[in-house]
């Protein structure tokens, strides 16, 4: 061997070993791991993906970690979404009561708002805390019960009436509140909570508060430096309409707890926000991408600052997308911005192609942490930790997607979409009534992509690299049959993954529907969506 290929060959096979050994030293220690969430957030209208808004400290998560560009949620609204994030299961295989009671065993499931927490506390906050984490809670919850006006006494909650007007009394009771959900979140075995929101803002305090929240997480920090310690932080913004987000910047005293004494005045004058967005040549409709990018900023700098950055995993992932809400569509919908960084562990400025979805991370936490984890507790995702260091080794051939009577499966070309009703609820289409207009909302599994071609179809079958929109079906294109017949072979086998649920000709029984016997109900929904 010449000189020069064996200087060259030893060169490899030392940084190899030495990056191996960097590798293994990151897994032995524990990393801190801060899950940055936020709320409705289209992957294209980030910067990072090549969106025309102004987000400097994603560009900086990105260059100094990995950036995912096929990263997915397994469900597309708020609850089934989160619920999926803090257990790593499908919103399907939740068995909270509430699931339960309305959707049984032996039934069809119809993932939607009605999952939550399970009493067993079998979620990433319990599991780490008994393998040596501080795990705190910061911000928007959703995937607790909401208890109605008779049940408030037993949760030990004031009653506030839905949009009802200020008071000193409603103020008081809201802060009196959320004391109250603080507790409820540590019963679900989260060592810390603080400035927690349990769903979405609500009149007479409806509006962005992203100081309150991050007044909370920087506390949970410095508390907690020595760590190890897991935090989800869950950012109101950007749950819309747009205009909340500038407005909300004209109401510093607003806040989950009520209406505060005084600003917090934590994250810099919030005129700069505006000054900032119009000095980039951006409107009022960009505010909130930048005031919700502040926020990671004030985040890293932080870690830095207690010199704990080397060994934090930072996630930065959207919970939806926005424009197609509600659906198992890919585009705006189930895809989302998905972006690591971790120094001790992974490679700057790293760009992974690779499919992922939200199942997948709590059980890389675990991986990550080397944690004991109860035979009983149910995981439906993977590691993705093999990819930290070589992002071009698949963990998955598929992800998949489900909502109320819709189901996906999307592979790196492909996307099929599967439509089957309930008996219940073709009851309801076939009658006309009023009805309706809830399976045409964020429960239905279509929802805000009504209106597209085809959307109220048995089978939809679109090839993504030709058709990254999903406008054009292939489900009865003679050319693509076999494709078809291939994605539905894979649902069927991620459908049996669930115990006695049935899911229309896929798994047969119970009150699901199949193929070519509700037409008339199909057309029905595609009239009322027009």
């Amino acid at each position: 061997m010449k000189r020069r290929e064996f200087l060259k060959t030893m060169a490899l096979a030392i940084g190899g070993s030495v990056f191996a050994r960097f590798a293994m030293a990151a897994k032995t220690r524990k990393p801190n791991i801060i899950f940055f969430l936020v709320d409705d957030y289209d992957k294209p209208e980030t910067s990072v993906y090549g969106g025309k808004v102004l987000t400097p400290n994603l560009e900086r998560l990105a260059g100094e970690g990995m950036t995912f560009h096929n990263a997915y949620m397994t469900s597309t609204v708020c609850t089934p979404s989160r619920y999926t994030c803090l257990t790593g299961r499908y919103a399907g295989s939740s068995y909270s009561p509430v699931y339960l009671n309305e959707c049984p065993p032996g039934s069809q499931g119809l993932p939607a708002f009605n999952v939550a927490l399970e009493d067993d506390n079998m979620n990433v906050g319990n599991i780490l805390a008994q393998n040596g984490y501080a795990t705190g809670f910061v911000g928007k919850y959703h995937v607790g019960p909401e208890p109605e006006e008779k049940d408030c006494a037993e949760y030990g909650l004031h009653y506030v009436p839905k949009n009802c007007e200020y008071s000193e009394k409603v103020n008081r009771q809201f802060r009196e509140n959320e004391k109250v959900y603080r507790k409820m979140v540590m019963e679900r075995g989260f060592t810390w909570a603080k400035n927690i929101y349990w769903g979405n803002t609500k009149a007479p305090f409806k509006g962005h508060n992203p100081e309150w929240t991050i007044d909370a997480a920087l506390e949970f920090i410095e508390e907690h430096k020595d760590g190890p310690f897991y935090l989800h932080y869950a950012t109101t913004l950007l749950h819309g309409p747009n205009g909340e987000w500038f407005k909300s910047l004209d109401k510093p005293l607003v806040t989950g707890e009520g209406i505060l004494k005084e600003p917090l005045n934590v994250m810099g004058p919030r005129k700069s926000v505006m000054e900032r967005i119009r000095k980039a040549g951006l409107t009022e409709n960009e505010a909130g991408y930048l005031w919700n990018d502040d926020s990671v900023g004030m985040l890293l700098d932080k870690l830095d600052e207690l010199g704990i950055a080397d060994n934090t995993l930072f996630l930065f992932i959207a919970d939806h997308g926005s424009d197609l809400k509600g659906s198992v569509y890919r585009h705006r919908g189930s895809e989302v911005p998905c972006i690591m960084r971790w120094p001790a562990g992974m490679k700057k400025g790293v760009q992974c192609h690779q499919l992922i979805q939200n199942t997948d991370f709590v059980p890389t936490w675990f991986d990550l942490a080397g944690a004991r984890v109860p035979r009983k507790y149910k995981i439906d995702g993977v590691s993705i930790a093999p990819l930290f260091a070589n992002p071009k080794a698949a963990v998955r051939d598929y992800v998949y997607t489900e909502m109320g009577p819709a189901r996906s499966i999307k592979t790196r070309d492909f996307s099929y979409i599967s439509l089957r009703y309930t008996t219940e609820q073709l009851e309801v289409i076939r009658s006309g009534s009023r009805a309706i207009k809830k399976l045409q909302g964020l429960s239905g599994g279509v929802s805000r992509a009504r209106t597209k071609p085809g959307a109220f179809s048995y089978d939809q079958l679109y090839n993504l690299a030709k058709d990254p929109l999903e406008q054009n079906n292939l489900a009865a294109n003679p050319e693509y049959e076999a494709k078809l017949t291939e994605m539905k072979r894979l649902l069927t086998s991620e459908l049996k993954r669930f115990p006695n649920r049935p899911f229309g000709e896929f798994v047969p029984g119970g009150n699901t529907s199949p193929i070519g016997t509700f037409d008339d109900a199909l057309k029905k929904m595609t009239k009322a969506a027009q």
